[in-house]
């Protein structure tokens, strides 16, 4: 083993240490040995599924690390329709934490990542219902952008166009990847596409099967490839590196046990020519593939074979001169990957470090940023810092790096556009964002991000590298944190709540909080409504600096014949300008933080609606924010602990609800349930909704038998049917009518309940189209002298979203008739 190699191998460091909280590529000798094997290959893959987590990180590992492609995972939704376990985010919100998750998958297992303009509106059985509501035509067309900017020789599914992925995304997914195998090739398909991008006509499509559960679609006489082997440079397998890169999806629960030795993958030939021994069988992955290249395959291979590990920087003439050659092939695609490849691995043998970072977390749209830069060469002086560029604003310094001596450097550059996600920065549909911009088509994140661009000479030549505009702080715990820089609307304006509901024509306060993000004067209003009377018409303010935040009430009355719903809008006049922006800061330890800017806006919502009861009791289980949507109404909610469980009057609750998936996240629910059955007993109203069929803590949730089972109902208009009419949940307070059932989102439940004992009643019955009538929505059981509901309609989706049916309906639930028969 040379130097090189020992040295690599005895390193235990390796690209899944990066972390988000680093600006720079890493620059150990593993990574640096890895960037070498890479050099090398002019080969790429591309991975398309529909959601994160369905990629296959081990075999995203084999091939960026083992094998060295360029390798991407195309995911055609951010995941913003599943579940959470870590908190209440819901929807776009979700995605927004799965993007970075994601992310921060693909820093482990080396491979990129893109987006299509897709929205995960929840479970589909059918690919025909996906592809309608995705917008068929625009999804593909985003898939084929990103196929002819990637320009992967082989593209590969992770699920079949046959339907054994179960999840219609799934299927729809293998259908739009089969035709963007055809279409990225078709300058007559997607034309506008091509004043960016060429035609691109991949080597073959292939499926790789998979063996989930009951479902084995693997074969024998599939082509197969073992990528569960060991590299020595990296110290470990990739299926060690998967379980790294997997245990990433956290709001998924998604954490998993490294894995070791064999691990065979087996692929099915969609399109194109089938491989015989090699994934890129009839594929020149080489340098071989561009003119000019055979000089430079032998230019590498002399670099690495005088490479000296304990002075990296002996290379680096080497390296710019091979530099000098790769920008003259005219192929531009691996001309622009490997001058890239080079310019980061020239840094790292130079030992050169350098970072630009803002001096606040936060700047308004508008304001100077003070920006500090820092540049260390630690092993000689031999480059000199040209120039550093921010935001297109250039200064010049022309000095030369003194030897492992940190140089600081302050400038200033303007905030030129809030950092609001592009995905999110207009309105959308149900099933696709709105994308205007075709450039930002495919992205994970805003390409057009604050920058730093670092111009230095090394041997006579200027090399450019770009560094992402941070904030960088000392935290007690954590140590060094790196945030993202956040540019925001001059004055914000968050609405206390999301729904505001009327049952009566008595007026309501609403509350805005207001936070100024500069020095500000101006004005807060409510744009007008038919139909409702605003008091008064506005607040001015004077004087406010920056991290001000005070609060603006108005009072808001039904006048005649105003409409059931309204969308209320608070708009800010500050320095002449106008914002309708809030802000909305998502925080978890294992994603850097995340800060969006949604329209300030709530919903008004009429409705006939009464109430009986005032006190409930909540267990929280993965997180949803029905509590908040039942002290909108007036109800007094309060989070049960174990110890009011365990030994505490649970009598004086008019209800006691479960959160969702409470059942599969809370083990402690299997010791508390004696108390709650207890509860209910003696007169309680005991309301659980939906939980996982996989990982119940316990074997009786109620007090009588049923099963959940993996059964939904996914189209929110399916048709319900009253099986127990006369049934108090049906009639008390509200009188639910077909009406109610109107207006519901995403879907109207998830799994449902079989095996029911007959002591339940079964109170509805729905079904998708051309399945079977499902009655496991909603049961509900007399025990002693309370009641016990279970339900798996997605009220936690409804509640959030103001469907009023969905509100008068579940306070139904929660409000058990005194001195009546129950059912």
């Amino acid at each position: 083993m040379n130097r090189f190699k020992l040295a690599a191998a005895v390193l235990l460091a390796s690209v899944s240490k990066l972390t988000f909280a680093q600006t720079a590529p890493p620059a150990d000798l593993v990574t640096i040995e890895q960037n070498f094997k890479k050099l090398d290959v002019l080969g790429s893959v591309l991975y398309v599924a529909a959601h994160p987590d369905d990629e296959n990180t081990r075999l995203l590992a084999y091939l960026a690390q083992e094998k060295h492609y360029r390798t991407g995972y195309l995911s055609l939704t951010r995941g913003d329709g599943g579940q959470n376990l870590l908190g209440s985010e819901q929807g776009e919100l979700l995605g927004l934490i799965r993007t970075q998750e994601l992310l921060a998958a693909r820093k482990v297992d080396g491979a990129e990542q893109f987006f299509s303009r897709a929205n995960d509106f929840g479970f589909s059985k059918g690919p025909e219902e996906t592809l309608k509501i995705w917008d068929r035509d625009k999804v593909l067309g985003d898939a084929v952008w990103v196929i002819r900017k990637f320009r992967p020789d082989v593209i590969i599914c992770r699920f079949p166009t046959t339907g054994e992925g179960g999840h219609g995304h799934h299927t729809a997914s293998a259908i739009l990847a089969q035709e963007a195998f055809a279409a990225a090739a078709d300058p007559k398909r997607f034309p506008e596409q091509l004043q960016y991008v060429k035609t691109w006509q991949a080597k073959r499509l292939l499926w790789n099967t998979f063996n989930f559960g009951s479902t084995n679609t693997t074969r024998p006489d599939q082509f197969k490839v073992d990528v569960g082997v060991y590299n020595p440079i990296i110290g470990k397998g990739y299926g060690e590196l998967a379980a790294e890169s997997r245990s990433n999806h956290k709001t998924q629960g998604f954490g998993s046990g490294r894995q070791r030795g064999e691990s065979l993958e087996f692929f099915k030939t969609i399109l194109g020519d089938a491989p015989q021994n090699d994934l890129f069988n009839g594929v020149d992955a080489t340098w071989n593939r561009v003119k000019g290249g055979e000089a430079i395959v032998a230019e590498i291979a002399t670099i690495r074979k005088n490479f000296d590990a304990d002075k990296p920087y002996s290379s680096v003439p080497a390296l710019v001169k091979l530099l000098d050659e790769v920008e003259k092939i005219p192929d531009t695609y691996w001309r622009t990957q490997k001058v890239k490849e080079l310019n980061n691995l020239i840094a790292a043998c130079a030992g050169l470090w350098f970072e630009s970072y803002a001096a606040e977390p936060t700047y308004a749209l508008g304001d100077s940023i003070v920006v500090n830069s820092q540049v260390l060469n630690r092993y000689n002086d031999k480059v000199k810092l040209s120039n550093i560029s921010i935001n297109g604003v250039t200064k010049s310094y022309n000095s030369v790096i003194a030897a492992n001596q940190i140089q600081a450097y302050t400038a200033n550059a303007q905030a030129e556009k809030i950092t609001q996600p592009y995905w999110l920065q207009t309105p959308h549909s149900q099933g696709t964002y709105n994308i205007p911009d075709q450039l930002s088509v495919g992205n994970p994140e805003n390409p057009d991000l604050p920058t730093a661009d670092f111009e230095f000479i090394i041997e006579g030549k200027a090399i450019h590298f770009e560094r992402r505009l941070v904030y960088k702080y000392v935290d007690a715990v954590r140590g060094e944190v790196y945030q993202p820089l956040v540019i925001t609307p001059q004055v914000t304006a968050n609405i206390e709540n999301k729904d505001y509901i009327f049952n009566s024509t008595a007026a309501q306060t609403i509350q805005i909080n207001l936070k100024s993000f500069t020095k500000a004067s101006g004005s807060i209003s409510l744009k007008p409504m038919d139909g409702w009377k605003i008091v008064p018409e506005q607040y001015a303010f004077t004087d406010k600096n920056k991290g001000d935040e005070w609060i603006a009430s108005f009072s808001i009355s039904p006048a005649d014949n105003q409409p059931k719903l309204t969308t209320l809008e608070a708009v800010v006049t500050v320095n002449g300008k106008q914002f309708s922006l809030g802000i909305q800061n998502i925080r978890y330890d294992h994603v850097p933080n995340i800060t969006l800017f949604p329209p300030a806006q709530a919903k008004l919502i009429d409705v006939d609606l009464k109430i009986a009861g005032k006190k409930i009791g909540y267990i929280p289980g993965a997180g949803d924010l029905v509590p908040d949507a039942l002290k909108q109404v007036g109800y007094d909610v309060h989070q049960l602990t174990e110890n009011e469980i365990l030994n505490g009057d649970l009598s004086g609750y008019d209800a006691i609800i479960t959160g969702v998936r409470a059942w599969n996240v809370n083990d402690r629910l299997a010791f508390e349930r004696p108390k709650l059955m207890d509860y209910v007993k003696n007169g309680g109203n005991l309301v659980v909704q939906y939980n996982n069929n996989a990982g119940i803590v316990t074997k009786q949730i109620g007090p009588y038998p049923f099963r959940v089972v993996n059964q939904r109902v996914t189209d929110e208009d399916a048709k319900v049917t009253v099986l127990d009419q006369l049934n108090p949940v049906l009639n008390y307070p509200n009188k639910i009518t077909q009406d109610d059932f109107n207006g519901w989102i995403q879907e109207r439940g998830l799994y449902f309940v079989g095996d029911i004992d007959p002591k339940y009643k079964a109170v509805l019955q729905m079904n998708d189209p051309g399945e079977a009538p499902n009655n496991g929505s909603l049961v509900v059981g007399n025990f002693g002298e309370g009641r016990f509901i279970y339900t798996s309609l997605a009220f936690f989706r409804q509640l959030p979203a103001g469907v009023p049916g969905a509100y008068r309906l579940f306070i139904n639930l929660l409000s058990k008739p005194k001195n009546q028969p129950l059912n």
